[in-house]
C-alpha cells in the first residue's frame, strides 16, 4: 500500500508544480468547483469556490439611447471638424449605410479604416444643452474586473458622469464624474484614483484628467479605473491579489462597488475646444464614440465556474446545489441550511458553502476545527459533520462505539487517543493538506 502512496504524493506534487507555473497561487483563479478525493467512505465530492473567465462583456449587452432621436442621419446632416470650422465635409446619413452612424458601432470590431462610430446630432440647438443618456444593460449582475474605457472619435465631452444600476436600471448610483473644471460643472474638488486610499476607495470622485478639448488630439479615450483601485488592496501590478479577495470577502459595500447590471454615460456637455461656443458654427459641436470596453464576468456568488448566453439572456451554471441566474438560491430539497455565498478564503482554493439536503445529515455547521472540534481523531467535514474514526460515533465523534461487554471501557481509558486512522485515511489526510503546504511554502 505505500508504494501507492508514494506514487499519489509524486503525481500530486508533479500536478501542483504544473500548475503553479502558470497561475500562482496567491491569484487564486477559482475555475474548479469541485473535485473527487478519496475517503474511509470511498469517492466523494470535494467542493471549492468557483467563478467564470473573465470577457468581454460587451457582446453580451443591449444598449439604449435617450433621447432616442439623437443619432445623426435623420435627416441627414454635414458636420465641421472641431479645430477648422471651415472644413465640412463630413455627412450623416441613416439612409446610406456608409455614412450611417447607429449606436451599435460602439461595439463592433475596430481595426477598420476608416473607423466606424456611433455620432449624436449637431448641437444646433444651442444654447439648450446638447445631452445623451447612453445606457448599456445586460439583465444580469456583472463584476467587473478590468478599466470601463470610452474611445471618442470626437473631442472628449467636457461634462459627463458614469452611473452604475444594481437592480436593473431602477435607481442609479454615480460612479464618477468629469469636467474639465469640476468645481464649475459639479461643485467637486478634483481628484484622481491615485489620490484614493483603502479608507476612501469607496468614495466617488471628480477627475478631469480626461476631459481636455479636441486640441489633444491623440487623447481620445475616458477611462474609469478599475485595476488602480484593486491595486489600492492588491498593490503594484496586482502582486497580491489575496489581500484583495480578502477584502472582497469580507466587505459587502466594496464587493457591490465592482458589480452591475448596467452602466449608463451621461454626455452633458461635448467638446468645444475654448472658453466659448462659436454660435455661428454650431456643426463643429457632437459626441462620437468609436469603441467601449466593459471586461468582466457573470456574478455566479463563487458557485459556477461557466456562464451561458442562451435566448438572448446570460445565466449562470450553477454548481454546488444552488440555482438561479446568479446561483443565490439553493436547490428545491437543499435547504437543510441557508444558502450562502462561496468565500475566497481560505486562499487558493476558498470554501465552496455548498447547499446540503433538507432531510439529510446533521444539522449545519456541526465542526468548525476551532470551538467545535471532532473528537478522537475525527475530522471535520465541510462543517457539516465529523467522520469519525473506526470504533467512535456521536455527533463530534464523542462515543465510543460498544460492539460488546466491556469493549467501552477499555476505549475510554484513553486508549483511543492513541489510535492511528487506517492507511485510506492517511492518504486522504495527506492529499488534503499536502497542497495547503505547498501553498504556504511558496
Amino acid at each position: 500500500m505505500l508504494w501507492l502512496v508514494l506514487f499519489t504524493l509524486q503525481a500530486l506534487c508533479s500536478s501542483v508544480a504544473h500548475a503553479m507555473q502558470h497561475y500562482p497561487a496567491a491569484w487564486g483563479h477559482y475555475d474548479v468547483c469541485k473535485s473527487q478525493i478519496y475517503t474511509e467512505e470511498g469517492l466523494a465530492w470535494d467542493y471549492m469556490a468557483c467563478q467564470p473567465e473573465a470577457t468581454d462583456m460587451t457582446q453580451y449587452l443591449r444598449v439604449a439611447l435617450d433621447p432616442p432621436n439623437i443619432t445623426c442621419g435623420d435627416p441627414p446632416e454635414t458636420y465641421c471638424a472641431l479645430e477648422n470650422p471651415y472644413m465640412c465635409n463630413n455627412e450623416c446619413d441613416a439612409t446610406t449605410e456608409e455614412l450611417a452612424h447607429p449606436p451599435e458601432l460602439m461595439f463592433d470590431f475596430e481595426g477598420r479604416n476608416p473607423t466606424t462610430f456611433w455620432q449624436s446630432t449637431s448641437w444646433k440647438k444651442y444654447p439648450k444643452p446638447l445631452q445623451v443618456n447612453i445606457t448599456l444593460s445586460w439583465n444580469k449582475t456583472i463584476e467587473l474586473t478590468d478599466d470601463i474605457i470610452l474611445t471618442f472619435e470626437s473631442g472628449r465631452p467636457e461634462q459627463m458622469v458614469l452611473e452604475k444600476s444594481l437592480d436593473y436600471g431602477r435607481t442609479w448610483t454615480p460612479y464618477q464624474f468629469y469636467a474639465t473644471d469640476c468645481l464649475d460643472a459639479f461643485t467637486m474638488e478634483p481628484k484622481t484614483v491615485n489620490d484614493l486610499t483603502q479608507r476612501t476607495l469607496l468614495d466617488i470622485i471628480c477627475t478631469e484628467d480626461y476631459s481636455r478639448g479636441y486640441v489633444w488630439k491623440n487623447d481620445k479615450t475616458v477611462r474609469f479605473e478599475i485595476k488602480d483601485r484593486f491595486a489600492v488592496f492588491a498593490g503594484p501590478r496586482l502582486h497580491n491579489m489575496a489581500s484583495l479577495y480578502g477584502q472582497l470577502d469580507t466587505t459587502k459595500n466594496l464587493r457591490d462597488f465592482f458589480t452591475i447590471t448596467d452602466l449608463r454615460i451621461r454626455l452633458l456637455k461635448p467638446a468645444t475646444g475654448a472658453t466659448m461656443v462659436d454660435e455661428n458654427n454650431l456643426s463643429r459641436y457632437f459626441y462620437a464614440i468609436s469603441d467601449i470596453k466593459v471586461q468582466g464576468r457573470c456574478k455566479c456568488n463563487l458557485h459556477a465556474n461557466s456562464c451561458v448566453f442562451d435566448k438572448g439572456k446570460l445565466g449562470c451554471e450553477c454548481e454546488h446545489n444552488t440555482t438561479g441566474p446568479d446561483c443565490s438560491r439553493c436547490k428545491r430539497h437543499y435547504h437543510g441550511r441557508a444558502w450562502s455565498v462561496g468565500s475566497y478564503l481560505p486562499i487558493p482554493k476558498g470554501t465552496a458553502n455548498i447547499c446540503v439536503p433538507s432531510n439529510h445529515g446533521p444539522v449545519p455547521r456541526v465542526c468548525d476545527n476551532a470551538m467545535l472540534r471532532c473528537q478522537n481523531g475525527g475530522t471535520c467535514h465541510h462543517h457539516q459533520r465529523c467522520h469519525c474514526s473506526p470504533g467512535f460515533t456521536g455527533v463530534l465523534c464523542e462515543r465510543a462505539r460498544c460492539q460488546g461487554p466491556g469493549e467501552c471501557d477499555d476505549q475510554l481509558s484513553g486508549r483511543a487517543s492513541f489510535h492511528h486512522p487506517p492507511i485510506s485515511r492517511q492518504l486522504t489526510l495527506t492529499l488534503v493538506v499536502l497542497p495547503l503546504l505547498i501553498v504556504s511554502l511558496c
